[in-house]
């Protein structure tokens, strides 16, 4: 049995939501089956509160909140909700632009489980929440520099951490390649070209 929801559904209820929600949406729309709504950072919590409260729609449950990077936008940084209605087995997107350094209120009053993932939005891209009871990095180590999800971020990272034997603790060091790999083979199964010997082949004559 297919509880699939038509996008003509998805379109009645985008503008059902767009009629109760007034200034706090900007637009909706339907794509791949899925309901998206645009919101201003200033509205988010109380549109949600809508969204939640309202007994029409009762999108009660937070499923995720993550970060999306758009570097040639002028707000390079979308927040994205993804609420669900268990009652109407329906789901909806929420987007939220921010700029570089601009905070976007947290719903944790709201939504408790957003706790950890504003922490982790903020972690990885660097999206502040203002109000949140306790906005630190949540999945980076202490003193990490940067935001490893922002598309501008080097593969490297910008410090690399071993472990220092003469001072007896965890050092901190920039990043140094001191010399790149030589890939000068075909395919993993045809092995490497001329001298080159890959790691571990050198044991395969013993």
């Amino acid at each position: 049995m297919s509880f699939a929801v038509s996008d003509e559904a998805l379109a009645e209820l985008g503008e059902a939501i767009m009629a109760a929600a007034g200034p706090l949406a900007t637009s909706f729309y339907v794509a791949h089956g899925e309901l998206n709504l645009h919101a201003p950072g200033a509205t988010i919590l109380e549109l949600l509160t809508k969204l939640r409260d309202d007994p029409a729609l009762h999108f009660e449950q937070l499923v995720d909140l993550c970060g999306c990077d758009y570097p040639d936008r002028p707000k390079r940084f979308e927040v994205v909700y993804h609420l669900l209605s268990l009652t109407q087995n329906r789901r909806i997107r929420i987007k939220v632009q921010a700029g570089d350094g601009e905070a976007v209120p947290t719903i944790t009053s709201l939504f408790p489980a957003a706790d950890w993932f504003e922490r982790e939005a903020f972690d990885m891209f660097g999206v502040p929440f203002s109000d949140h009871p306790d906005l630190r990095r949540l999945l980076t180590d202490y003193g990490f520099q940067g935001y490893p999800l922002r598309k501008d971020f080097p593969m490297t990272g910008y410090v690399e951490v071993r472990y220092d034997d003469e001072l007896k603790r965890v050092v901190y060091e920039p990043v140094k390649i001191v010399e790149f790999r030589n890939f000068d083979f075909l395919s993993p199964w045809e092995g490497a070209q001329g001298t080159y010997v890959l790691p571990g082949d050198e044991k395969k004559g013993a």
